[in-house]
């Protein structure tokens, strides 16, 4: 059953030009999907769409925004209870000069009426959520904090306020590789627990396959692809798709042919005439010059 729909986004920027262009997400329930492409690509403005998030001078339009069992045009009415964030930079989702329990509490009676003794009650709750069960710790500043422990306080924020759809967008990557792979096994845990959905936004494609369910990818502002995690890795279609999935590294394996990507990313304002990809794509022919392909369901 579809979680979160959405149909036709796209945001332009102040003279009209598109960045990202006639977008559809779909999220199902307790399903863990990923958006991945490079640098540029629209992957966090997309996010930032969701979140309504985006600078003032981006301009975004939808023909559909629906949560389940929520009818609504908007967004903000989605926010905290319904969609949390875990955001990439954890260290800056905290005041370091105020205690962690205080801003805990702020958030949570932001949200819910109840006590600052209620509220404390289900921040230690959620803490244990992340194995963080020592209660003594959002005593703490944010800077007494290791970057794992932070990191799973941040999780246990929002966590706290019971959502439906946790979206990240990298939630690992500032953390050591010991400790990304405990981050990941807690959130893959939490989503058999409260039965959670997830969107992520992500650059290690090595990750990606251990923990997604569906795969988007983007390229300049497109979603050039979708399907399982098992199909994108063992069978991508797009050429843009199998350069990605050729840079991941082989070990013990059979070795893949890599497919090495020329030039640099286009302009998203600026995109070339038909096909976006027909600028770097090694299997460029005359009518990709002209005719943008559609994304059409096989």
């Amino acid at each position: 059953m579809k979680l979160l729909t959405i149909k036709n986004l796209n945001i332009s920027d102040k003279e009209g030009q598109a960045i990202i262009k006639n977008v559809d997400l779909n999220i199902y329930n307790q399903s863990l999907n990923v958006i991945i492409g490079e640098s540029g690509a629209g992957k966090s403005l997309t996010v930032k769409a969701i979140l309504n998030h985006l600078p003032t001078q981006l301009h975004m339009s939808f023909d559909e925004f629906k949560m389940q069992g929520q009818n609504t045009s908007g967004i903000k009415q989605l926010l905290g209870k319904h969609i949390g964030y875990i955001s990439q930079n954890y260290a800056q989702s905290f005041n370091e000069y105020t205690r962690l329990d205080k801003q805990l509490i702020a958030i949570y009676r932001y949200h819910f009426n109840v006590s600052k003794d209620n509220a404390l009650k289900k921040i230690k709750k959620a803490l244990t959520w992340v194995n963080l069960n020592d209660e003594s710790i959002i005593n703490k500043y944010s800077f007494q904090l290791s970057g794992g422990q932070l990191e799973r306080v941040n999780i246990a924020s929002v966590l706290m306020l019971d959502p439906e759809l946790i979206i990240a967008d990298e939630p690992v990557s500032a953390l050591d590789v010991s400790v990304q792979s405990q981050v990941l096994n807690i959130l893959k845990d939490l989503q058999d627990e409260f039965k959670l959905s997830y969107l992520f936004i992500a650059h290690d494609l090595s990750v990606v396959k251990y923990i997604s369910d569906v795969v988007g990818v983007m390229y300049l502002g497109n979603m050039v692809e979708i399907a399982s995690h098992k199909e994108i890795y063992d069978e991508p279609l797009h050429p843009y798709t199998q350069a990605l999935i050729s840079s991941i590294p082989q070990f013990n394996q059979e070795k893949k042919d890599r497919v090495i990507l020329q030039g640099e990313l286009p302009s998203a304002s600026h995109p070339p005439k038909g096909c976006p990809f027909q600028t770097r794509c090694p299997l460029v022919q005359e009518k990709c010059k002209i005719e943008k392909p559609k994304l059409v369901e096989l």
